[in-house]
């Protein structure tokens, strides 16, 4: 039952619109299982595909890149493709998954539970203990490995790599039957799910390896998948409001284009108007609060920049400007090595995997989106590049020169984030003005990063259907203040946070960032971050408890004696951390990849006060540059 606090808070921060929403679509849900037969009164009936040839990739230029590649990187491609004929897949990126072979699409191989493929799609529950995250059944059939076994095709020539892509693909149409089975839940599933069978067709098809088979296996993918999108897409439109939103347009240009659809396409582009306006601000921040969702809609939207000409539509300059923006605002947010914050919810998607970058490289995504939308390159020369080859439509990337932007300290106001910048190091702070829903309760957390390693550093995520995973969201997994248990914002079943916190902004400049987030849970923390050279001094105050604790989380070995903390990297230290409060060290978990965790250590420091005695915490940390050695 919600109580009224809740419920008032509901209505005020996420409107009496949403709130209907949400009820008729829940309302939907029980008629469905209560009378499955009325579920023919949701669907929408679609034209059969006609077109399957949306994409046009430099198939040349492609190859050029790949076989470029060092013999690591091939090698690895190649390891990985292998496992993938046999239905192993590297899930999210990091986690090994067998689904055997045949594939069961169904499985879950973590906890060899799987869900029955007879059952709607509404049967299913999104969360179930026994059976686990849904995410990992879900995450075969997103065809995602279909563009590693292209790859592989283009660098080797090895007909198994295409054998696996006609056989995978026509195995997962017989055995996923329309509205039956979990991969019939989500219409964002369904939407890259098509998006990455085209891709692959597409490059196969060019090295003349398909069959009329295929054809027809692709435009039977198609026309199920732009079914679901189309009946379904109330949910990601009015409820969800969110990444999904931009896929399931994704998912609904190109079914609309394959079955020439026009009216569908003309709507498809004219919602993603407005969803692109309401989604990203104008400095470039997005509203999930995560680099890693603000990643899949920029993948999603460069997917959709590539087919422009194609299907004769075109995204506004409006647009355009706030994609172009959303790329450079995680530019500047970027360190050395490519990586970035692990910065909100992050679930492990890189729906587009077509470089051979690791997962946490945000460099092929950028560089991607700022080209197709200025013209111009971000990077030097190299292997990210292979992702705007893919989604150029047939430009060659040597039609974008290279135009390097000078990283910088930036304040992203409307997008809640502060960077300070030096020769060695950076530093991001976060503090949020909401106006759409929170995800990680990480008001003023601090990222420090130096000499391309993440010295204070976010836990993450690790998986939603997890007690890791809900810790990982909570305060305390931040580098920002804790109050016993007490979190910044008050959650309410796994995904909905409510009495948002609110902020005021003091001076932020490039060497000073000062801020103070207000929590309805009762106090209020103020921070300020100095940059001098190679220090950062970090002021932290609270009212409204009497006692509180500050956390600073990192990879690094530890030793502490007498409030005086030294960080080590390979046995050299990097850094000294000097306070006035009580400092210890604490293990706690980091998760940098989904379902992947490691153990880190928690630098925590606690402020003992009384009510009447006001008391800061300063801490003082000094990077410590590597000596030079010299000749003579």
């Amino acid at each position: 039952m919600l109580n009224l606090g809740l419920f008032k808070a509901v209505i005020k921060e996420y409107g009496v619109a949403w709130i209907g929403n949400r009820l008729l679509y829940s309302a939907k849900l029980k008629l469905l299982s209560a009378l499955p037969i009325s579920e023919k009164c949701f669907e929408k009936k679609t034209p059969y595909p006609k077109r399957i040839d949306i994409f046009q990739i430099d198939i040349d230029e492609l190859k050029n890149i790949i076989y470029s590649l060092d013999k690591r990187d091939q090698n690895k491609l190649i390891v990985i493709a292998d496992k993938c004929t046999k239905g192993i897949i590297q899930g999210f990126s990091s986690v090994i998954l067998d689904y055997g072979n045949p594939i069961d699409w169904q499985l879950n191989p973590l906890t060899n539970k799987r869900c029955d493929e007879t059952e709607k799609w509404f049967q299913i529950p999104d969360f179930d203990a026994e059976r686990g995250d849904i995410k990992i059944i879900w995450e075969a059939s997103r065809f995602s490995h279909f563009l590693t076994l292209a790859r592989a095709y283009l660098l080797t020539g090895n007909r198994k790599y295409y054998s696996a892509f006609s056989q995978q693909l026509n195995n997962w149409l017989q055995k996923n039957h329309y509205g039956y089975g979990a991969n019939f839940k989500c219409g964002q599933e369904c939407s890259i799910r098509m998006v990455n069978a085209l891709l692959a067709f597409t490059i196969f098809k060019s090295e003349n390896c398909t069959s009329a088979k295929d054809e027809e296996n692709i435009k039977e993918l198609v026309d199920r998948c732009y079914r679901k999108v189309l009946s379904n897409f109330f949910y990601a439109y009015k409820c969800i409001r969110n990444n999904h939103t931009i896929s399931e347009l994704m998912g609904m240009i190109v079914g609309a284009w394959c079955c020439e659809d026009e009216k569908k396409l003309s709507k498809a582009f004219r919602i993603l108007e407005e969803v692109i306006n309401e989604q990203f601000t104008e400095d470039g921040g997005y509203c999930q609060f995560s680099f890693n969702y603000q990643r899949l809609a920029l993948q999603d939207l460069e997917c959709i920049l590539s087919i422009e000409s194609t299907v004769k539509k075109s995204l506004s300059s409006k647009s355009k400007e706030k994609i172009k923006n959303a790329a450079v605002l995680m530019y500047q947010c970027q360190d050395q090595t490519g990586d970035v914050p692990n910065y909100g919810s992050n679930d492990g998607a890189l729906i587009f995997p077509v470089t051979s970058c690791d997962y946490r490289d945000f460099k092929p995504v950028i560089n991607t989106v700022y080209a197709l939308t200025t013209g111009g390159r971000l990077y030097e020369e190299g292997k990210h590049e292979e992702e705007l080859i893919w989604f150029s439509n047939k430009n060659s990337i040597s039609e974008y020169p290279i135009k390097i932007i000078k990283y910088k300290a930036s304040r992203f106001r409307k997008a809640g984030l502060f960077t300070l910048r030096n020769k060695c190091s950076w530093a991001m702070i976060i503090l949020n003005e909401y106006k759409s829903r929170p995800g990680h309760k990480d008001q003023l957390h601090f990222d420090l990063w130096f000499d391309g390693l993440n010295v204070f550093c976010d836990g993450g995520t690790f998986s939603y259907a997890s007690k890791l995973g809900k810790m990982l969201a909570h305060n305390k997994s931040h580098n920002t203040v804790t109050i016993g248990d007490k979190s910044q914002m008050k959650v309410y079943g796994p995904f909905l946070s409510y009495d948002w916190t609110e902020r005021r902004l003091g001076e932020c400049n490039d060497d000073l960032f000062e801020g103070t987030m207000i929590s309805k849970n009762g106090y209020s923390h103020y921070r300020k971050v100095e940059q001098r050279d190679n220090k950062y001094i970090v002021t932290d105050y609270v009212e409204g408890s009497a006692n509180y604790q500050v956390a600073f989380h990192t990879p690094c070995n530890t030793v502490c004696e007498h409030n005086t903390v030294v960080l080590f990297k390979n046995e050299q230290p990097i850094c000294l951390i000097k306070s006035n409060g009580f400092v210890k060290i604490e293990k706690a978990k980091r998760s940098l990849y989904y379902l992947q965790e490691e153990e880190i250590n928690t630098i925590v420091i606690s402020c003992m006060k009384t009510l009447a005695t006001k008391k800061e915490v300063i801490t003082e940390i000094e990077l410590i540059k590597k000596e030079r050695k010299t000749n003579g």
